[in-house]
């Protein structure tokens, strides 16, 4: 490759490349090549962006940040798939005649684009998902340095959220989903839902046995751009948690085709069986494409109108649809509540970087944390055995693939830290570091809102909470589990004792009534062995420690 002809005065900037296959593949560009420039943020990979302006004579500004990328202890396998896709992208955009200036940095966004500008004039940009990005070239908008323009990514304009759901708590989903269905007309017939209700919900809660086979996921191949990412993150991002390994992530446009088959051979099934577990299948029917869906390589509306046009039954149709438009309700809320910072909830200081070694800080800045829960997350999130096996498969998933499907990262990662009393901004920046598909506008929603009640009602009517009976009537962990799901497995006493902790905090929510009643009905003995239970659990996992049954199988032990 030959030197790029935009000028930078810093050292930190330079051109992709000068070596490497991707530096070989790029073509050296001036300014002069494109009557304006664009820049495309890491989760803005599609060129529907640049038709959006419906402009010709556009060139591309794509950016890979070290200085992004060593903020949190990122799961190498996301910053192999985003930085995969992102140089594929630039290759795809070249071949379709942009014009692709392609820089690597060690400085953060803002100040190479104030380079990029000083060269060609205002770079044009959209308005960015992520809230810390928004943040980091907000000045650079002010001022005109980046003319910003609206994203064409999101289905749903914000009016529909704020006129069905309003500008402030309570938010409640159902009214923000019979809004878009309305507006859209999908699954709609004469201004009536498909199949007679809204919802299939109460159809798509069904365990999964072993039949039908669950699909084996796609295994891709890799090219020279992927092993050259794989080598790259493994050298210089050696410190991060994980492993990269792009045969089990697409990266190029080919291979989103054929993850977009998958998916949509997986549908018919995915309805039923959404709520299941299994360690025989970590995906079982699940598309696995919020990834590609986040990073725009897919772009949503193109995703909602393949599922609606597929030929799978409704509650599998329904489900998936619901799936996206609940993507869009996270969005709005954390948008118009600055990222929960106008809400008025309890709020607490928390260590940064979920205990990883090396990115540990407090930031000065108090979270939400409606039930005050301040014990720090346990090493076996990254990996250390738990002696809980639902928790250890959940974990092995994230830490081999940085990802599970919902209902783990739900009923078994958040379910357990929330009985725990885990700090529920540590929590989040687990998930925000460890999966691939995670950015600040979707984990925060979905951890501190759904995962751990951390905004109290604002968001959830009540706690996702559960014992042993959820997770051995979804899952098959308990049949190799060490404890017994009902004789001597520490899950039902932590959710007793957690309801017992926090019963205050409950009192008065008519969902937790039936809960609460029969908390009272438990005997003072059991109370105490429910509090013994939680302490001898959370004192063992904060120690790194491995929990074992209690000596005869009898919880008594731990008191």
């Amino acid at each position: 490759m030959v030197e790029s002809a935009f000028s930078f005065s810093t050292r930190t900037i330079e051109a992709a490349g000068r070596s490497g296959t991707l530096g070989e593949t790029l073509h050296s560009v001036s300014p002069q090549d494109a009557v304006s420039w664009v820049w495309l943020a890491y989760d803005q990979l599609n060129v529907a962006f640049l038709e959006s302006l419906n402009q010709s004579d556009l060139g591309v500004v794509l950016i890979e940040s070290s200085a992004k990328a060593k903020r949190r202890p990122y799961h190498q396998q996301k910053l192999g798939v985003l930085l995969a896709n992102q140089r594929h992208f630039a290759v795809e955009l070249q071949a379709q005649g942009v014009p692709v200036l392609y820089l690597l940095s060690d400085a953060d966004y803002g100040a190479v684009l104030n380079e990029v500008a000083a060269t060609c004039g205002p770079v044009h940009c959209f308005h960015h998902a992520e809230r810390e990005l928004r943040k980091e070239v907000e000045q650079l908008v002010v001022s005109r340095v980046l003319v910003e323009h609206e994203h064409p990514g999101w289905l749903t304009p914000q009016s529909w959220f704020v006129e069905s759901v309003g500008e402030a708590p309570p938010f409640r989903m159902d009214s923000f989903y019979r809004k878009v269905r309305q507006q859209t007309g999908w699954m709609m017939e004469h201004g009536k839902p498909l199949g007679g209700k809204y919802s299939f919900d109460a159809e798509n809660r069904f365990p999964w046995k072993g039949d039908p086979p669950a699909p084996k996921p796609p295994v891709y191949e890799t090219d020279a751009i992927d092993r050259e990412v794989e080598a790259m993150v493994g050298r210089v991002y050696a410190d991060h948690p994980g492993t990269v390994d792009l045969t089990a992530q697409p990266t190029s446009s080919e291979q989103i085709e054929q993850s977009l088959r998958f998916a949509l051979d997986c549908l018919p099934n995915f309805g039923t069986y959404e709520d299941a577990m299994s360690e025989k299948s970590r995906g079982l029917f699940h598309s696995r494409l919020a990834t590609l869906v986040n990073l725009h390589r897919l772009m949503p509306r193109r995703l909602v109108d393949a599922a609606l046009t597929s030929d799978a039954p409704i509650n599998s149709v329904e489900g998936f649809v619901r799936q996206m438009i609940w993507r869009e309700y996270v969005h709005h809320i954390h948008d118009v509540t600055d990222g929960f910072r106008t809400l008025e909830v309890a709020r607490t200081s928390s260590m940064r970087g979920a205990g990883w070694e090396g990115f540990v800080e407090v930031d000065g800045e108090l979270h939400p944390n409606h039930l005050t829960q301040t014990n720090a997350l346990p090493e076996a999130f990254w990996g250390e055995k738990s002696g809980l096996r639902c928790l250890d498969a959940s974990v092995e998933s994230v830490m081999e693939d940085g990802w599970t499907h919902h209902i783990p990262r739900l009923m078994v990662l958040s379910n357990i830290a929330n009985l725990l009393d885990v700090n529920p901004r540590q929590l989040t920046d687990w998930f925000h570091a460890a999966f691939i598909d995670a950015y600040d506008w979707v984990v925060e929603p979905n951890v501190l809102g759904m995962g751990t009640f951390a905004l109290g009602t604002a968001m959830m009517t009540k706690p996702y909470v559960a014992g042993s009976a959820y997770i051995n009537r979804m899952s098959d962990h308990c049949k190799t589990c060490q404890f017994h799901h009902k004789k001597t497995c520490p899950m039902t006493r932590l959710y007793w004792a957690y309801l017992t902790r926090h019963r205050e905090s409950f009192v008065g929510n008519h969902r937790m009534a039936i809960a609460l009643k029969n908390v009272e009905r438990r005997a003072e003995e059991e109370k105490a062995m429910d509090n013994a239970t939680f302490v001898h659990v959370r004192e063992t996992l904060l120690a790194g420690r491995e929990v074992r049954p209690a000596a005869e199988g009898d919880l008594r032990a731990w008191s």
